[in-house]
């Protein structure tokens, strides 16, 4: 009887696993957000297990000098973020892992084409999300064609480099490597403020305030080196930054005036087309705007459509808000930063927009 018994627990646990398993099997067949997020924990598996340490690669004799030299910016940069902007660094940039292509990862953002809202996706942890990140082109491809069917605009862009937010000890990506001194700092300091604060939602929230610590922590960077010409580089990049929050705002402001008029839908698409093609002659036309760094020619080109336009706010939103929380501390980084994030540790607000705004008028 005992021999039996123990077979047949054997014989349930045995056709259990494999129930199991067929079902795991059936449901990654089927259900193209298991597909997804199965590529996603293969992808960064396969990022994790080729980290190398930062510290022996700029120690190694063998490693090229112009990609050393990019190290070792990578972690005085993480340095001053962790010990100057006491940014919750953990572990993160520390080690480099080669990716082996030029595009990490294609993020796909979406909207109505007659009306100013972002397309939300939903995960645990992060909650809405306003964008989302396919490691192969063609599913990218093929998911912005199903929204388009639908009745969205969207709008595919590479990216980079991207955070775990702390769960993992995010490598430095070789695609995220730059010539570019002040975009590298000011993206290993974007990324790390990640860690440091992520609101649970607020994709616009989250990116226009790790912009705003990316870019003001790279001027302070350079300030300390005495780099004078690379902190004329970053104010004049974030001079552009606030350039283009005001005219996107402006630009939807308008949009969003149309979309609520009323009129037929083939009237707002018109409409919109006017709008736009009038944004584009904006960046064609050097007498009417004043960008100092970004290439408005380039800029023009590019798609422009209403979640373009969404994404581009992802990044751009109140920006004038956080300097002015930055000017009433006496532009004191680190002070902005704690006040900030502890102001929405408490907030009862939903909106952290809202808790910036008490802070910039308080």
């Amino acid at each position: 009887m005992k021999t039996w018994r123990r077979t047949g627990w054997r014989r349930w646990f045995v056709l259990s696993c494999g129930l199991v398993a067929a079902a795991v099997a059936v449901a990654i067949v089927l259900s193209r957000e298991v597909r997804f997020l199965t590529r996603a924990v293969f992808e960064e598996g396969r990022i994790l297990l080729k980290r190398q340490s930062l510290g022996s690669l700029v120690a190694n004799p063998t490693t090229p000098s112009s990609r050393r030299d990019l190290f070792r910016l990578v972690l005085e940069t993480r340095e001053f973020a962790a010990e100057t902007l006491k940014l919750d660094a953990a572990e993160t940039y520390t080690a480099f892992s080669d990716v082996g292509r030029d595009t990490l990862v294609l993020v796909l953002s979406a909207s109505p084409r007659t009306a100013l809202e972002p397309y939300l996706w939903h995960y645990p942890i992060l909650g809405a999300v306003a964008y989302k990140g396919y490691f192969r082109p063609a599913a990218a491809v093929r998911a912005a064609q199903d929204l388009e069917r639908q009745g969205y605009d969207t709008y595919v862009r590479p990216a980079g480099a991207f955070s775990t937010l702390g769960w993992f000890n995010d490598p430095l990506l070789s695609t995220a490597l730059s010539g570019d001194s002040v975009q590298l700092v000011a993206t290993v300091i974007h990324e790390i403020t990640h860690n440091t604060l992520y609101v649970r939602g607020a994709t616009a929230f989250n990116e226009s305030f790790a912009s705003f610590v990316g870019y003001r922590g790279a001027e302070g960077f350079f300030a300390l080196r005495g780099d004078t010409t690379n902190v004329e580089r970053v104010r004049a990049i974030w001079a552009d930054e606030l350039l283009l929050a005001d005219f996107y705002e402006s630009l939807a402001t308008e949009l969003q005036s149309l979309y609520e008029s009323g009129l037929p839908e083939d009237a707002m698409i018109r409409g919109r087309m006017q709008l736009f093609a009038a944004a584009r002659a904006w960046f064609r036309s050097s007498d009417d705007n004043r960008l100092r760094v970004y290439r408005a020619d380039r800029m023009a080109t590019r798609t422009l459509n209403n979640a373009s336009l969404v994404a581009a706010r992802f990044y751009r939103t109140r920006l004038h808000a956080f300097d002015l929380v930055h000017d009433r501390l006496g532009r004191d980084l680190p002070r902005t930063v704690r006040e900030i994030v502890e102001a929405i540790a408490h907030a009862t607000d939903t909106d952290p927009f809202v808790v910036l705004d008490r802070l910039a008028t308080d």
